[in-house]
C-alpha cells in the first residue's frame, strides 16, 4: 500500500510539472513558426515550418538589444547593491548592539506591510526633483534597499556561530575584516537566494520603469515588449512576441540554474535543526 501511494504521489507531481512546462514549452516551439500559421499549429507538440524570421524580425522592429541591455544593467546593478546593502545591516541588527536598534528594526518590518505601489508617486516626484528622470539611477536607486533583504539577512547572522568571529576578533581582525572572511562566505547560500529573488524581481519589474523613462533608449524589456503590443492596429504578430518573451526569459531561467544549488542548500538548511 505504502509502494503505491508513492507511486501516485510521483504521477501527481509529473503532471503538475507537465501542465507547468508545457506552455513554456509551446512559447519556445511557436516562437519559431511563422505569426500566420501559430493558430493552425497550436496543440501540436511538435510544429512543422521551422523559421528564424521571427527573431530576425523583431530585432529589426523594435531595438530589443537595447532595452536587453537596459534590464541587464539595471538588474545587476541592483542585485550586486540590494546584497551588499542588506548584508551589512542584517549584520549590524544581528551582531551590534547600538540604541534604538530593535525600534529601527521595527519600522523596516513595517515597511514590509506597505504596497510597493504606495511609494510609487513619492518617489517620482524625489526623482523628479533629483532630475534624475530617464536615467539609469532613477531605475536603479529605489532597488537597492529592502526590508525583506535586511530581515532575511539578519535570520540568517543570529544563527551564526559566535565563536568563528570570536575566533576571528583574537586573531586581530576588526569587524568589517570578521564580517567579509568569517560571516559573508558562510552565508553564501541565503545571499544567492537574495540575489535571485531581487534579479527576478527587477528584471520583471514593468510599473516603476514605464513612469521613470521618457525615452527609448532607457526603456527595459517589460516596458519595450508592452509597447511594441500596443503598437499592432490591425494585426497581431505572435511570432514576433512570442519570440520577444523567449528572449526575455533567458535570463531569469540562467540565473536560477547558475544560483539553484546555492537556493536548494539554504531551504534545506533552513529546515534543520541543531
Amino acid at each position: 500500500m505504502k509502494n503505491h501511494r508513492v507511486v501516485f504521489g510521483y504521477i501527481i507531481l509529473v503532471l503538475i510539472a507537465i501542465s507547468m512546462l508545457y506552455p513554456f514549452f509551446a512559447m519556445i516551439n511557436l516562437s519559431f513558426v511563422q505569426s500566420d500559421e501559430i493558430f493552425s499549429q497550436a496543440g501540436k507538440i511538435f510544429y512543422s515550418g521551422f523559421t528564424l524570421n521571427n527573431y530576425k524580425n523583431i530585432f529589426q522592429q523594435i531595438p530589443l538589444s537595447r532595452y536587453f541591455f537596459n534590464s541587464l544593467v539595471v538588474a545587476v546593478i541592483t542585485t550586486i547593491g540590494q546584497v551588499l546593502f542588506a548584508s551589512l545591516a542584517g549584520y549590524a541588527f544581528a551582531r551590534l548592539h547600538f540604541k534604538f536598534r530593535n525600534t529601527l528594526f521595527l519600522i523596516i518590518l513595517i515597511t514590509m506591510l506597505i504596497p510597493p505601489q504606495v511609494n510609487i508617486i513619492p518617489l517620482f516626484f524625489l526623482m523628479r526633483e533629483m532630475h534624475l528622470i530617464d536615467t539609469y539611477h532613477a531605475l536603479i536607486l529605489p532597488g537597492l534597499f529592502g526590508g525583506f533583504g535586511i530581515f532575511l539577512m539578519r535570520q540568517y547572522f543570529l544563527g551564526l556561530p559566535k565563536d568563528l568571529e570570536e575566533a576571528a576578533k583574537i586573531d586581530g581582525c576588526n569587524l568589517f575584516q570578521t564580517f567579509f572572511t568569517i560571516a559573508l562566505p558562510l552565508a553564501i547560500p541565503t545571499v544567492a537566494t537574495l540575489a535571485l529573488f531581487t534579479f527576478v524581481t527587477t528584471w520583471n519589474s514593468f510599473m516603476w520603469p514605464l513612469i521613470v523613462t521618457n525615452s527609448e533608449s532607457m526603456r527595459t524589456l517589460p516596458v519595450g515588449l508592452a509597447i511594441f503590443k500596443g503598437s499592432f492596429r490591425e494585426i497581431t504578430l505572435w511570432g514576433e512576441l512570442l519570440a520577444c518573451s523567449v528572449i526575455c526569459t533567458i535570463p531569469v531561467i540562467g540565473i536560477f540554474l547558475i544560483g539553484k544549488k546555492y537556493f536548494i542548500n539554504d531551504i534545506m538548511q533552513g529546515g534543520v535543526k541543531e
